[in-house]
């Protein structure tokens, strides 16, 4: 027998609906957009519910309320939950009151809170990982529904059965789950520092190659290397695309998939969208081949060899490109200035050797990066599992 099993072996555990054993209450009411300008209290923000199993204090945010107003405080001990999502996996997200605050603090009007009945023992630092423990949340979720956003119904809410174990098997499992989550949030940021050194070593690895001596070589304008072809690029609306097998691309990559094709061969397709190109969240140039279909969102460009688009697009990928976005409402990369942009020129045979260097550098960048991604979601997972099995209670 294993010490979790110890820990829960022969633990009477009492079982009690939420209704029985609690009280639910909402968020601000009779606010408007111009209370949370220059306001006077702190607030628990649905974002803060949504990130953190505890609420963080240090980013409350503030809100008008005068004296007379009759509002709802969190207090100590109360568990708040965001009252809706997109989805209803997301709805009723919670997150515990573990600190006692000097000063009054309220709740957002898109959530609600729960306050145990004072007879009822259960340790805020305990129910900060029971309600966002499996066996709880999909008991919420089973309480949400709805269309476009999914909310959740207090009426189900108040339903849901969970456990009461004794204090100090909660102070235990309190003990525990801290120390597992100190360790594994240690490792996880580990990680996650490990690749964005392996990104930062790459893009110093790709800076150094793109790094030519004044003289050594020309820089052309882009224009004068590729042949635009964006006039023949076609939009097609959700509403007349028939479902097929050609990739459908925009500014981000693919967006849907067609039955028809414009394009057949190897390109180089460049965001137009603005906002994109400046956040980098989504690539910024990158090649196709084949049969295609691209709407007016992307630039698209031909090239005489395969080495001098490949070079264009790790050039591209590497400096910013904000000089040359225009537009405010709607900022874009337009075909005029997407021509007008310089791209070193050095020997066709320097270009092939310049992108085999960095498709070897990549290809080791890429899988590293996938080698930490399966390491953190094998360290979530095992937090998960060892949660689970802490919080589990056998229910008569």
């Amino acid at each position: 027998m294993n010490k979790l099993d110890e820990l829960l072996q022969g633990v009477d555990v009492e079982w009690k609906s939420l209704g029985e054993i609690s009280e639910i209450y909402g968020g601000l009411k009779g606010k408007n957009k111009s209370d949370f300008t220059d306001g006077n209290a702190k607030y628990v923000t649905y974002k803060n519910i949504y990130n953190n199993i505890e609420v963080d204090f240090d980013t409350l945010e503030m809100v008008k309320v005068s004296q007379d107003e009759n509002q709802y405080e969190v207090k100590y001990g109360d568990v708040l939950f965001t009252g809706s999502s997109e989805n209803a996996s997301e709805a009723g997200i919670s997150s515990a009151i573990t600190f006692k605050s000097d000063a009054k603090v309220y709740l957002n009007s898109f959530s609600f809170g729960l306050r145990f009945n004072s007879e009822i023992k259960l340790l805020p630092e305990f129910t900060k990982y029971l309600f966002r423990s499996k066996s709880i949340r999909d008991e919420i979720i089973k309480t949400a529904s709805g269309v476009t956003r999914y909310n959740v119904s207090k009426k189900r809410f108040i339903k849901i059965q969970i456990p009461i174990p004794p204090i100090e098997i909660q102070q235990e499992i309190v003990r525990v789950l801290d120390e597992l989550t100190t360790l594994t949030n240690q490792l996880t940021t580990e990680l996650e520092t490990e690749r964005q050194n392996r990104k930062k070593q790459f893009e110093f690895f790709r800076e150094q190659l793109f790094r030519f001596e004044e003289g050594e070589n020309n820089y052309v304008a882009l224009g004068e290397l590729a042949e635009n072809l964006d006039s023949k690029r076609k939009p097609i609306t959700s509403s007349q695309r028939k479902p097929g097998k050609i990739p459908y691309y925009g500014a981000s990559g693919i967006v849907d998939y067609v039955e028809d094709y414009i394009f057949d061969g190897d390109y180089l397709l460049v965001s137009e969208d603005g906002a994109n190109l400046l956040a980098r969240s989504t690539p910024i140039a990158f090649s196709i081949s084949g049969k295609n279909w691209v709407n007016n969102h992307a630039h698209i460009l031909k090239f005489e060899t395969k080495y001098e688009r490949l070079f264009v697009e790790y050039y591209l990928n590497s400096i910013d490109l904000a000089p040359y976005i225009t537009g405010a409402a709607q900022p874009k990369l337009n075909k005029k200035n997407l021509n007008s942009i310089k791209i070193p020129n050095p020997a066709l045979e320097e270009k092939e050797r310049i992108v085999k260097l960095l498709d070897q550098f990549d290809a080791t960048h890429t899988a590293i990066e996938e080698g930490i991604t399966k390491e953190i979601k094998l360290r979530t997972q095992q937090y998960e599992y060892y949660r689970e099995k802490l919080l589990s209670f056998p229910q008569n």
